[in-house]
């Protein structure tokens, strides 16, 4: 069996502004990485995301990047498959000549575990949350994780 999920909003703003919501680490700290994220979205580079609820900085590697369209990232992940990284599919589709965006995150590569499928919902969950956050602060200005870890 293989452990993946698929989560997906939509958030009423452009394409181009929810990708940079993401790919630019200043916006991505404004709601996400609590601890901080070091690092643009490029193809081959590699980033560091820090979050207040797992402390420590860890790396994010960083795949494929087709701006406004898709970001692929691998990641170390709890029961991750051969090498213990998971795989991170982010795409970004334009709704409504252009004025909302489909964001839907899918992640795969788990062990096929008891242990491995505790990891895969999870991040589930965090990828659920990452979704609610970026669209209240894209279309609110509201940093929904703001003291909810410290």
């Amino acid at each position: 069996m293989e452990l993946k999920f698929e989560v997906s909003t939509r958030v009423g703003r452009p394409v181009h502004e929810v990708f940079e919501a993401v790919a630019d680490p200043a916006r991505l700290s404004s709601y996400f990485t609590t601890g901080g994220a070091v690092g643009r979205l490029e193809t081959g580079a590699t980033v560091q995301w820090d979050f207040a609820d797992f402390p420590g900085a860890f790396p994010v590697e960083v795949i494929e990047v087709v701006p406004d369209q898709r970001i692929v990232l691998r990641w170390a992940g709890k029961e991750g498959l051969d090498d213990g990284r998971t795989t991170v599919t982010m795409t970004f589709t334009p709704l409504d000549d252009g004025t909302r965006t489909l964001v839907t995150i899918a992640e795969a590569r788990w062990k096929p575990t008891p242990a491995g499928l505790k990891a895969s919902y999870g991040n589930c969950a965090g990828w659920t949350e990452m979704l609610a956050a970026l669209k209240a602060w894209v279309e609110y200005d509201i940093n929904l994780r703001q003291g909810a870890y410290s």
